[in-house]
């Protein structure tokens, strides 16, 4: 078939078209469209650790990573909590009670860290956490119910987590890849945290390392 140059522009149009077709098909959508991005800095990032050492032999930062480290022999945060030892930063200034937020963060798992919670949405209601991700064994877990990811040794790893407070739901992404739809554990007041808090079947050294920490909202 011949085609002449008065059929020019409704070709163009129609290869237009498809190359959006196209771009849709095959260009997935990112956790964060349609959010608004939340400022923070290190004014936000409060560091609880073993209240009997100073926070330099349980965390550092160094070139932007965020590196957290406990024994399982380590003390508490506080001498009259009775909870496990941890090396967390509790995100402040950012608590939450309705609408949608969004954590965002990059983590690092090296080998041989078990038995640790590395990242929470806190705030619950009868129980103190709306979400708990932890590690055991080299897989990331919903707390120990369903299995998040699996073979996170030694590897960076992006992480999206989203709390619809009204619709009581959560979204944990890996990657860019929705993986999990909890449902919420309610409560009213909400906060993230990420680091190392000792859970069961712990090893004996637990570590995780964090960067590009971002928060959002809509």
């Amino acid at each position: 078939m011949v085609y002449s140059s008065s059929h020019l522009p409704l070709l163009l149009f129609t290869l237009f078209q498809l190359i959006v077709i196209q771009n849709h098909l095959f260009c997935k959508a990112d956790p964060t469209d349609g959010f608004t991005t939340i400022s923070i800095s290190q004014s936000n990032f409060e560091i609880q650790k073993p209240y009997d050492v100073p926070v330099n032999q349980r965390y550092s930062f160094i070139d932007g990573v965020h590196k957290f480290w406990v024994y399982k022999t380590d003390k508490p945060h506080t001498t009259s909590s009775q909870t496990k030892p941890r090396c967390e930063i509790r995100i402040t200034g950012n608590d939450y009670s309705s609408g949608v937020r969004q954590f965002e963060g990059y983590f690092y798992v090296p080998s041989g860290s078990s038995g640790v919670s590395i990242m929470q949405v806190f705030g619950a209601s009868p129980s103190s956490t709306t979400l708990m991700l932890r590690v055991y064994d080299g897989t990331l877990y919903y707390y120990r119910e369903k299995v998040i990811e699996s073979n996170i040794y030694n590897r960076w790893i992006r992480l999206n987590v989203i709390h619809d407070v009204g619709a009581s739901k959560l979204k944990v992404y890996i990657n860019g890849v929705l993986k999990h739809e909890p449902s919420g554990r309610g409560g009213d007041h909400h906060y993230f945290k990420f680091g190392v808090y000792t859970q069961d079947n712990e090893s004996d050294r637990m570590e995780s390392r964090w960067k590009g920490i971002k928060l959002f909202k809509k």
